[in-house]
């Protein structure tokens, strides 16, 4: 591997590179991610759904890796929901809704130390990159009167509240009950 890849892949926990270990737990996390994901509580019209938990595997891997591991784990995570229901409007779209936004997931390893508000930073920066796509692709799907920004905060923060509030609830009981040791 290359002096620059190892750099972007080093983890977090002192390791040189992208371990064995460490890439078969993000494979294991992302497809449990990708299983819940097909999992639908609730379908929106233009895509965004309420899992169960969905968000969760990516987001505790986040905590346990870092930031940097928790983000291509994210991006892979969101090709792996594209694959599962692709919905394509523009290419760049299809960026800033699937790789980003499902990106913005490893951004929970920036607070391993705080897991509660890594979760909130995490599903924030997914809501940003849905956000910023909703105003710039799907603005003509606003009601007319509605500014396609709100429309595009109600949309999607209809949708990733819910999704926080269950994937607060469900990580802060894995961590409060030592059930998963995310700092090793």
């Amino acid at each position: 591997m290359s002096g620059g890849v190892r750099e972007l892949l080093a983890s977090d926990n002192s390791q040189p590179y992208l371990s064995t270990k460490i890439l078969a737990e993000m494979i294991i996390m992302i497809a449990l991610s990708g299983a819940l994901h097909l999992i639908k509580l609730l379908t929106l019209p233009q895509g965004g759904s309420v899992t169960l938990g969905a968000m969760i595997p990516v987001i505790l891997f986040s905590l346990r890796r870092g930031p940097k591991l928790g983000m291509l784990a994210g991006g892979i995570f969101g090709l792996v929901v594209l694959i599962e229901e692709p919905f394509v409007y523009h290419p760049a779209q299809v960026l800033l809704d699937f790789p980003l936004a499902f990106g913005a997931l490893g951004l929970a390893g920036l607070f391993r130390n705080l897991p509660m508000l890594g979760v909130g930073v995490a599903v924030a920066g997914r809501f940003i990159s849905h956000f910023l796509s909703g105003i710039i692709f799907f603005a003509s799907f606003a009601p007319e009167g509605l500014h396609p920004a709100l429309y595009s905060a109600i949309y999607n923060g209809s949708y990733l509240s819910v999704e926080f509030i269950i994937s607060g609830i469900l990580i802060y009981g894995l961590i409060k009950r030592n059930i998963l040791k995310i700092y090793q």
